[in-house]
């Protein structure tokens, strides 16, 4: 299962937990794929993205959550790898 595939399925914290170690075998086997390879860059485009949630919520019809559930947090670490 791809990473892509990976991230729909994260419902809980053990999800999760898959879900990062795939994100890191993905980083490994293809850094192509990752626009932000270093942690500072990543840091940076998930701050970034996380300000930008709002407008990823409104272009999805949801509400922005007061707390981010395991599923969010594995939809921002998607979004930190390429984020600009």
């Amino acid at each position: 299962m791809g990473l892509h595939e990976s991230v729909h399925r994260v419902r809980s914290r053990e999800d999760f937990t898959e879900f990062i170690s795939h994100a890191l075998i993905d980083l490994r086997e293809h850094p192509e794929n990752w626009e932000n390879s270093t942690l500072a860059k990543f840091l940076e485009a998930w701050g970034s993205w996380v300000g930008d949630l709002p407008g990823w919520c409104a272009n999805r019809g949801e509400v922005v959550p007061e707390q981010p559930d395991w599923h969010l947090l594995a939809c921002m670490v998607m979004a930190a790898r390429i984020y600009e």
